[in-house]
């Protein structure tokens, strides 16, 4: 900044030098009334100087103030104005447009009581029971995959200001022999996508985090200012609501505090039940089990699933901020819709079942007093089992090919706290309820989902409670910063049924230490 105030006064000082290098000998009453509004255009300057430093000061003291090494909780700003980028070193102009790199490097230990097998990123619903080899096994591992790389373009085109993202990491497709030699880790996209916004209205297409997913601030479609919690965990929090996928969204701002979303996404019907990760965990009718099992994603099936539209999200948003506190507030209903075709009996024949479900969501972010965040978020309804890390199916089918929604609810509660400015504490609770819903087939065998008998990936519940610290070592605006993060959670999963003398659920210990920098 002393640089800035040097310029400044360097600027101040050619200014004047025309006024008083050559005064005339005498002044005429023409010459003082021009003398006069020279002076005035230059005290005008001064003040314009003033602005532009005290508002880089300003920029500068937020900088400083902030989290290194973890996901920043937004400033106050209002609520259409979360696009617009903040100055960097490494930024390069590019014509009319701007490009920002930005990213972290992550070294990272992490290990848990059990053997749950999945990588830095947690199966919650796939913990090992206590009668099994996993879960008398521990596990302890080095990783680099969360390692992030991303840039932005920003840009202003005939009024609208256009923001190009992308950002990635190396959780993608892991090779077999990926930790026996060079630790292959493949690099993936997280988000990609194009924003486009003029005062009220705002226009997105690309991949980016759901609607559905809780957001910190606003409505904004950036990853800073949605709340996915501070966790080194790549799979985040049981319980949370997210899934990072392409969409349309158009967004409208009545006013600074308000805003109102519409979001298409890309639909897929599910009926896995252990985070993706696994076979279905429902139940098909023996004589449809093949008709049947391409028309839905178990968790392996990739893109061939058929989908009737895609699943409509609405959002509502509301900002607050009473004596410099920041409140948020927000509500959502999501809209999804599922169809099947069986042969009707004679050759060439189909007949199809379709369902519509809906669910609806309640969040909170609130600032109750300075540095000291209290988060509540609440998801239920049926046929949403996808948005909660596929931790539970969508729906099941009936012996007539008849489709039923299960019903599921979520929730992600806790705090987040700066002790100072250079130190982060977090604590969150989340909880998945999964409810029951089976039926008969035609042989008597009872099929759907949590029946008597059924497999140990029909969970009931799943629940995870999680504490972190992360101290910032240092951290500076033209250098970057590096930070040190601490991650323990416990986890714990309780099926609908459980053989006799089989224990009655499955818990395990984690923990993460990881060292970040993050680049300026």
């Amino acid at each position: 900044m002393r640089n800035d105030k040097l310029f400044a006064a360097l600027c101040l000082f050619a200014c004047a030098v025309p006024v008083w290098s050559a005064p005339p000998a005498t002044l005429s009453a023409k010459d003082v009334i021009a003398l006069r509004a020279q002076i005035a255009g230059q005290q005008e300057e001064i003040q314009r100087l003033q602005k532009s430093i005290a508002e880089q000061q300003e920029l500068l003291d937020r900088i400083l103030a902030g989290e290194a090494g973890a996901k920043p909780i937004p400033s106050a700003a209002p609520t259409q104005r979360r696009s617009e980028t903040q100055s960097s070193p490494l930024s390069i102009p590019i014509g009319n447009a701007r490009l920002t790199p930005f990213g972290f490097v992550d070294a990272t230990l992490f290990g848990r009581t059990t053997n749950v097998g999945s990588g830095i990123g947690t199966n919650f619903g796939g913990i090992p029971f206590g009668d099994s080899a996993a879960g008398h096994l521990s596990e302890a591992n080095f990783s680099a995959q969360n390692s992030r790389l991303g840039f932005r373009v920003d840009s202003t085109v005939h009024g609208v200001k256009v923001l190009g993202y992308f950002e990635g990491d190396f959780l993608g497709s892991q090779p077999g022999n990926a930790f026996v030699t060079s630790n292959s880790n493949t690099f993936r996209m997280r988000n990609l996508f194009v924003d486009l916004h003029k005062r009220k209205f705002e226009l997105l297409g690309g991949q980016d985090w759901s609607l559905a997913t809780p957001n910190r601030s606003g409505l904004s479609p950036l990853p800073s200012d949605i709340f996915y919690t501070q966790n080194m965990d790549t799979n985040y929090q049981a319980g949370l609501v997210w899934a990072r996928q392409m969409q349309f969204r158009f967004t409208f701002y009545p006013t600074d505090n308000f805003a109102i979303a519409l979001s298409l996404e890309n639909p897929q019907q599910y009926i896995g039940g252990s985070g993706g990760l696994s076979a279905s965990a429902v139940k098909l009718p023996a004589a449809l089990t093949s008709l049947l099992t391409p028309e839905f994603n178990n968790g392996t099936t990739g893109s061939a699933v058929p989908n009737l539209h895609p699943d409509i999200i609405v959002k509502a948003a509301y900002d607050a901020r009473p004596a410099g506190r920041h409140l948020h507030f927000e509500a959502a209903s999501l809209t999804r819709s599922f169809k099947n075709a069986l042969p009707a009996g004679t050759p060439g024949a189909y007949q199809t079942h379709s369902l519509t479900a809906e669910s609806a969501e309640i969040n909170a972010n609130l600032e109750l007093f300075k540095g000291f965040r209290l988060i509540a978020n609440t998801f239920f309804g049926s046929g949403n089992g996808r948005y909660v890390f596929g931790l539970a199916p969508d729906v099941i089918v009936r012996p007539d090919g008849a489709l039923s929604p299960v019903h599921t609810y979520s929730t992600v509660d806790g705090f987040e706290v700066n002790p100072s400015k250079n130190m982060l504490l977090y604590g969150y609770y989340g909880g998945i309820s999964i409810a029951r819903n089976t039926a008969r087939d035609i042989n008597g065998d009872p099929i759907g989902y949590g029946f008597f008998g059924s497999p140990a990936t029909n969970n009931r519940t799943i629940q995870e409670a999680t504490f972190g610290f992360v101290p910032t070592i240092w951290k500076r605006p033209d250098s970057g910063a590096l930070s040190l993060i601490l991650q323990y959670s416990y986890l714990t999963r309780t099926p609908w049924y459980a053989a006799p003398g089989a224990p009655r659920n499955a818990h395990t210990s984690m923990y993460w230490v990881n060292l970040r920098y993050t680049i300026p």
